[in-house]
């Protein structure tokens, strides 16, 4: 069988449990090309382009394999379980309130139309994903060494424009004890770095006794020996001084992604979000003032219903001014369920396209200029991926503030923490120099 996640790291933890989980009940994970008998696609619905993405891929992947089992799980078959139900290269819809009892139901079915082995679990090959193998001192070298870990999901702030309060329902947080044994699990397995991953981090623990996000920091620092912790995302208002203390621990990696939104407080506020630029402002200037090297990322729409082109040019200033590392730019999409889908004066899509590119080339110039400040300096780089020229290998990895670099060695260092100095590359991107 296959999974194939779209959509963000929460989509991505929820595929890593899956995927264990299935081993462990007899399914060999595969590659997609390898012709699977199951394919599993875990959707996101964030967007518009991102329910289109996910019928493109069921639709690929019925006709790739005619016969297999093509099952739609996550947020899309949440939201509209009917619409994928309707697509008749889909076999199988279950949203997420179902994904937990995904291996069960597939399971009752399965045996018409695959061969399950009797023998115990095998190790899932390499999909892409994030996988845990079961049974191993450390992962191959196939496998990618971060491992994302959900430790909360769902939302309570209702934004105009979100779907996920409606795919992920109320916030809920996984106990701390039960985070330390998967963290300690995966250093057993090999792993270098987790991802904390939620929908609402900043909240996490808010409903469990004597639990916060800095207490279950805390726990995993003193209780696990992984070497580098990596938060997915923060909101601007519930980062903290104390929250920030402890980054003067190097397992936390300096790189934080705090959702902007929009540069513009009027389109802020229709948003309901709960900061305005003034905030937001004050909040990156303590970070940089703390953490200087880190690493800030962003999300940011363009042509939310009544952005007018004050307001956008107002987003286009501030974001200019924040100097982000790197930015993820997505125009607005209407969608069911929501309150912003009810709004007057909407955004043409031409102007949103408009927007959207101009905003983007903002984005370029913060992600070169953050680069180029950093070539000279010594980074952390967690090696992910390699190949063989020659006699040589040719590698890629990660900086602890989440920084793409790539360099050669004539050892394999797939899965090593190296300290590395930053240099210029031919092709744009930093190349590395062992230390």
């Amino acid at each position: 069988m296959t999974i194939v996640t779209q959509g963000c790291k929460l989509n991505q933890a929820d595929s890593d449990v899956l995927a264990r989980r299935f081993a462990e009940a007899g399914y060999s994970i595969v590659d997609a090309a390898d012709g699977p008998q199951i394919f599993v696609l875990n959707t996101c619905t964030v967007t518009g382009t991102a329910d289109a993405k996910a019928r493109r891929a069921l639709r690929s992947a019925r006709r790739s394999n005619p016969e297999s089992l093509v099952v739609a799980t996550g947020c899309y078959a949440q939201r509209a379980p009917l619409d994928l139900e309707g697509l008749e290269a889909v076999s199988m819809v279950i949203g997420n309130s179902q994904k937990d009892e995904l291996v069960s139901i597939i399971s009752s079915v399965s045996p018409a139309l695959v061969s399950i082995p009797e023998c115990s679990a095998k190790p899932p090959r390499d999909n892409g994903l994030d996988t845990p193998q079961q049974n191993q001192s450390k992962p191959p070298q196939s496998l990618r060494t971060r491992a994302n870990i959900k430790i909360q999901e769902g939302c309570d702030q209702i934004c105009a424009y979100c779907i996920v309060p409606k795919v992920r329902g109320r916030e809920r947080s996984i106990p701390v004890a039960e985070l330390v044994e998967q963290i300690n699990h995966l250093v057993r397995m090999g792993f270098k770095e987790v991802v904390l991953t939620g929908t609402q981090l900043g909240t996490y623990g808010f409903d469990l006794h004597d639990a916060s996000l800095v207490k279950l920091l805390r726990q995993i620092l003193s209780e696990t020996t992984v070497p580098r912790i990596r938060v997915s995302s923060l909101q601007a208002q519930e980062i903290s001084p104390e929250l920030l203390d402890l980054w003067e621990n190097p397992r936390l990696c300096p790189h934080f992604h705090i959702p902007l939104q929009s540069g513009s407080d009027p389109v802020l506020k229709a948003m309901r979000r709960r900061y305005d630029t003034q905030t937001f402002a004050t909040m990156i200037d303590i970070v940089r003032h703390r953490i200087p090297d880190a690493g800030i990322t962003t999300d940011i729409i363009v042509g939310f219903p009544g952005e007018d082109d004050s307001d956008f040019q107002e987003s286009l200033r501030f974001s200019a001014s924040m100097a982000f590392s790197d930015m993820h730019v997505f125009p607005y999409s209407p969608r069911p369920g929501t309150s912003a889908a009810h709004f007057i004066n909407h955004v043409p899509d031409v102007a949103k396209k408009e927007r959207a590119a101009e905003m983007l080339a903002v984005a370029n110039l913060g992600f070169k200029a953050f680069r180029d400040n950093q070539l000279g300096t010594t980074r952390a780089v967690l090696w992910e991926k390699v190949s063989k020229k020659d006699r040589a290998y040719l590698l890629s990895g990660l900086t602890d503030n989440y920084i793409r670099v790539y360099g050669r060695s004539h050892v394999n260092l797939t899965n090593v923490i190296v300290r590395t100095q930053l240099i210029e590359g031919k092709d744009g991107h930093p190349r590395a120099v062992m230390i």
